[in-house]
């Protein structure tokens, strides 16, 4: 196994807390899966991976499982070798950009139930501030359209790909 390089290794770190922090990954789930972004696709083995992240095997089985149930890593086998190897799915970006789109639309609908109540309850504090309300809700739309288009042009890739 080819030893990591120090700006690989300080990237690994990097998107490892990232994961931490944007999609509540463990640190060790979240370093497992910068390794397999940071790779050429081929797959690491099991062991190869408990050497790079000098875990122990159970802590490694553990978050390989985790990553497995939430689809971004997937295992596959080699003609010849019983051993399972482990990547990560093709459609880490989609996935992204769903939770991003999920997150969009819960603002988008408790914004709009702000203003709707302001308008209703408060009509002189929505006049005052319908502007405000109106460019947050403006902005959370375009975004949620932003978002439906990358994922049709994604899709639209992978069509592609496939044929």
């Amino acid at each position: 196994m080819v030893p990591c390089s120090e700006e690989k290794r300080e990237l690994i770190e990097e998107i490892g807390l990232n994961f931490q922090e944007k999609h509540y990954f463990t640190p060790l789930a979240g370093r497992i899966y910068a390794i397999m972004i940071l790779s050429r696709g081929e797959g690491f083995s099991f062991e190869e991976l408990t050497g790079l992240t000098k875990a122990s095997k159970s802590s490694v089985s553990t978050n390989l499982n985790l990553l497995i149930q939430l689809k971004y890593v997937e295992f596959f086998t080699k003609p010849g070798d019983r051993r399972r190897y482990f990547r990560s799915t093709k459609n880490y970006l989609k996935l992204t950009l769903n939770e991003h789109l999920v997150a969009i639309e819960e603002e988008l609908t408790l914004v709009e139930k702000i203003n709707k109540y302001n308008c209703e309850h408060n009509p002189q504090r929505f006049r005052k501030n319908e502007s405000l309300g109106s460019i947050f809700q403006k902005y959370l739309e375009v975004q949620k359209n932003n978002i439906k288009a990358t994922l049709q042009k994604m899709d639209a890739f992978h069509k592609r790909k496939v044929l």
